[in-house]
């Protein structure tokens, strides 16, 4: 009985925790989270209080977990491909709306110096005019005064309170914008940290929904195909708010060519890297496990030991030591070069370098899990085998690729592959070693000729200067699509049933 009664009362505070949380996030407009969490904990109070779905309570966790941190976020991205989501598009109609009628433009003639001080609980605010007159406010309380104007009057004496820093200045910013001061005829509000003026408002909203800029006598209406408010001439205002723009995002990337191009060359480079990576990390493991094979070598020990130390240094830290090792002016491999072959490759700034210091390098942090897997593969192989390639007169050449490589291939194919879609997206590589440079001349969108397609949808993503969500959006769905094909293609090389 009371296990039932712990049992009853843990799915009562689980389903009322979790209708506070979709109700707090639907009051924040975040509708798709709102109805994530309405699922996903419905499901987890049904499953854990009925009978009938008893067996699902086990793999719930793991299903529940893969949709909040998986199909979740995939859709969201997927339906972010198709609006104009930007750093210049961020905000709902709403909020950009009273946001540009927030805004105020200068009217008087020049901006006036203040100083405030502060007797606790009271503050004074002494204005300096352009002709060294002071004037200043009566002792006020922010939470009392509200929005009534106060009232300078000609200072009569300089307060004995030293005047805020510029640091408490700013944190009184909010309170101080609410702060109107009257000189009878003419209202100041807060025009900067230091400044007041009369100020007015910039933009009056119209009956129909626009608005209009009393500063420059223009009529803006929004456009909701756009996601600006725009003047007869097309000019826009920004900041603008998010709209769906259909498949534009996807189109852009076939039709514009300032991108298309790129991407392609992008695609091209990124399908090389992660083939070229597999084909030299499997050549070099390969070849390192057969040598550790060989029953004349002594100290196999010591040398798996060795051979495996790239595989156990975090891969940041031999990435920022690769980098160190190829600069341009004091690594060094140059060094080395430069005094055996007079040559000092520009290993950063030339396009085919770079990718082959990747290759090298990624080679390198590579080739111990392939010689792993070879090491252990190896020993499944019948020594009988060779040893009847030995009698018919069978070279070691003869041995790797009518031996070795049949019985090899067909376990490895399923973790080459997994091996490929890895450094497909192998972002940290890039990131770390060269950072995609050098650039692509010519491109729209931030794209280098070492960039992967990852690494490339994060610089439209972070570190365009327009920031284009959308398109980055619609560009990580794209490599979705294809990283999902090869996990698919693996599963059936594995004989998986999906």
């Amino acid at each position: 009985m009371s296990k039932n009664i712990i049992k009853w009362a843990a799915l009562g505070v689980t389903t009322l925790f979790a209708f506070y949380l979709v109700i707090a996030l639907y009051a924040q407009n975040q509708y798709a989270f709102a109805a994530l969490f309405l699922v996903v904990l419905g499901s987890a109070v049904y499953i854990f209080g009925s009978r009938r779905a008893y067996a699902h309570r086990y793999i719930f966790p793991a299903i529940g977990g893969m949709v909040i941190f998986v199909i979740f976020p995939l859709i969201y991205t997927i339906g972010i491909g198709f609006t104009n989501y930007s750093a210049s598009n961020l905000l709902s109609f709403e909020r950009v709306t009273n946001q540009l009628l927030s805004r105020e433009y200068l009217t008087g003639p020049e901006l006036i110096d203040f100083k405030i001080y502060h007797q606790n609980p009271e503050y004074i605010i002494q204005l300096e005019l352009p002709n060294g007159e002071l004037l200043e406010t009566p002792p006020f309380e922010f939470e009392i005064q509200g929005k009534e104007p106060l009232q300078v009057l000609p200072a009569k004496s300089i307060p004995i309170s030293e005047p805020l820093k510029i640091r408490d200045i700013v944190r009184l910013k909010d309170k101080l914008r609410g702060v109107i001061l009257t000189t009878g005829d003419t209202n100041l509000s807060l025009a900067g940290l230091r400044q007041f003026g009369a100020m007015s408002p910039l933009y009056t909203q119209q009956e129909d929904g626009s608005i209009y800029n009393n500063q420059e006598g223009k009529l803006y209406t929004p456009n909701h195909d756009t996601g600006f408010y725009e003047d007869e001439s097309g000019k826009e205002l920004s900041p603008g708010w998010t709209v769906n723009i259909g498949w534009d995002n996807y189109l852009k990337v076939v039709t514009d060519p300032s991108i298309r191009e790129p991407f392609i060359q992008i695609f091209i480079w990124t399908v090389s890297f992660a083939g070229l990576t597999v084909l030299f990390t499997l050549a070099l493991g390969l070849l390192l496990a057969n040598l550790l094979q060989w029953e004349l070598i002594k100290g196999k020990g010591f040398y798996r030991m060795m051979l495996i130390l790239p595989y156990a240094v975090p891969a940041f830290i031999s990435i920022l030591v690769f980098k160190g090792l190829f600069n341009q002016n004091f690594g060094e491999i140059n060094l080395v070069l430069e005094g055996l072959f007079g040559i000092r490759p520009d290993w950063f700034s030339d396009a085919g370098l770079a990718r082959t210091m990747l290759l090298i390098v990624n080679t390198w942090l590579g080739y111990p899990y392939m010689m792993l897997l070879c090491m252990g593969m190896l020993q499944a192989i019948p020594r009988d085998l060779y040893e009847a390639s030995a009698m018919d007169g069978a070279t070691p050449i003869d041995n790797l690729f009518q031996i070795t490589l049949p019985q090899l291939i067909r376990p490895l194919l399923p973790l080459l592959i997994a091996s490929f879609a890895f450094n497909f997206n192998n972002f940290v590589l890039i990131a770390l070693l060269t950072g995609g440079a050098p650039d692509i001349i010519g491109a729209t969108t931030p794209a280098g000729t070492t960039d992967l397609l990852v690494s490339y949808t994060y610089r439209i993503a972070f570190q365009d200067s327009g920031q284009n969500f959308g398109l980055a959006a619609a560009i990580a769905t794209a490599i979705f699509i294809l990283v999902g094909s090869l996990s698919l293609l693996n599963l059936k090389l594995s004989k998986v049933q999906v």
